[in-house]
């Protein structure tokens, strides 16, 4: 029977993990639809190598950071469990590999490859899981003092902070160090647009990204015996709270549409195992609606040229979802209990505060010492020339 059990919960887990895997797709073709016809292939093989560099520093760093264990101390831990152990670790790899997929759309067209695939190894290999195992593996006991002065540990389920928000705001140092696309705002203080260069290709990012949501939040039980349906409805209502939120506010904007689920979804993943699905759908709407504002705020008014608005969409959407699972996991509202609202925003601050400081220290250091930003020739003919040039067609010209 045990053995019966471990092999469900390795299929488990690995469907889950694949489904998160799937994912990515999702980030490359919704970075592909909105960067300008120049830049898409490097979109999409800037989100493979990523996930490639991010798999080499997990595996050999930042597993170990996060949890302490590594696949080198025993050859027991490779068929223990029927390679259990193996499977958890693709499926948290899916997540860590999330991050520099979040920070590529906020720094498109115009920041440098190779330095950028440092700056993922160093992030991935690092810091994203230094905060990982305090939230999810008690290191530094943090979350015992949490738990003791306010009564409940800082609730993650699935990432909102732990992925979403940290991935978000270690994007907007990246993106305020490289500063603006070139001719994106005028010296008179005008706003050049640079619409969605293939709105089908960003709603396909967007439909993969949904659909693979529902493992990154469900499977994120991780053994089957945890598993349970209230994570996929509440998943299934912030989705289309986050949808209908940005459509209203975004006047049907099909940009800011196909952004609303994945708004909703970031910011449920941390409560969906505690929300009533009422509280999981006005949380998708307030997440939808806090996109569509901060997006058009950060762009038009503060000049922050986040091109696929990541700092909104996770990093705010994903700061708000800590705080809502406090608020709508509680027993008064509706949830299951055992949350803290204040144990939520200090969870939260700690992730934003590590985030930052994480940001800032990689990309500054890229930036001092070899150059993050592409060379005004080179952002003008598009962001890899390299691979451009390779796969260029005979009226490529006309495209540049």
């Amino acid at each position: 029977m045990e053995q019966i059990n471990n092999a469900s919960n390795v299929v488990f887990v690995l469907l889950g993990a694949i489904m998160v895997l799937a994912m990515h797709a999702g980030f490359a073709f919704l970075e592909l639809g909105t960067v300008r016809k120049k830049n898409q292939v490097n979109a999409l093989v800037k989100i493979l190598t990523d996930f490639c560099v991010s798999a080499i520093a997990y595996f050999f760093i930042g597993y170990t950071i996060a949890y302490g264990a590594n696949f080198f101390s025993s050859a027991d831990v490779l068929a223990q469990k029927n390679g259990y152990e193996m499977v958890k670790f693709f499926f948290l790899l899916t997540f860590a590999a999330a991050i520099p997929a979040i920070i590529s759309g906020g720094i498109a067209e115009r920041a440098r490859f190779h330095p950028q695939s440092i700056a993922t190894f160093l992030l991935v290999g690092f810091v994203y899981p230094f905060f990982e195992g305090i939230a999810w593996n008690d290191n530094f006991g943090i979350q015992p003092w949490i738990e003791a002065a306010f009564g409940a540990k800082f609730h993650d389920f699935a990432g909102s902070v732990v992925v979403h928000a940290v991935g978000g705001w270690i994007a907007l140092p990246a993106v305020l160090l490289l500063g603006a696309r070139r001719g994106r705002y005028t010296k008179d203080g005008n706003v050049a647009a640079h619409p969605p260069s293939n709105i089908p290709f960003l709603a396909l990012g967007a439909w993969i990204l949904t659909v693979g949501w529902f493992g990154f939040n469900v499977m994120s039980a991780q053994t089957m015996d945890k598993v349970s349906g209230l994570v996929a409805l509440n998943s299934l209502m912030a989705m289309v709270g986050g949808t209908l939120a940005a459509m209203i506010l975004g006047k049907n904007d099909p940009g800011f549409i196909h952004n609303g689920p994945l708004a909703g979804l970031v910011a449920v993943c941390a409560g969906s195992d505690l929300m009533h699905p009422i509280g999981a759908l006005i949380t998708g709407c307030v997440a939808g609606a806090l996109f569509v504002r901060l997006f058009t705020i950060t762009q038009n008014r503060w000049k922050i040229d986040d091109v696929l608005g990541v700092w909104p969409l996770h990093g705010l959407c994903g700061a708000w979802g800590g705080i809502a699972a406090g608020i709508f996991g509680s027993q008064a509202l509706g949830g299951i209990g055992g949350v803290s609202v204040v144990a939520q925003v200090i969870g939260t601050a700690g992730g934003i505060v590590i985030a930052l400081a994480g940001g800032t220290l990689v990309y500054g250091l890229l930036k001092t010492i070899v150059g993050i930003r592409l060379d005004p020739e080179e952002e003008f003919e598009g962001a890899d020339l390299t691979i451009h040039k390779i796969t260029a067609t005979p009226d490529h010209e006309t495209h540049w």
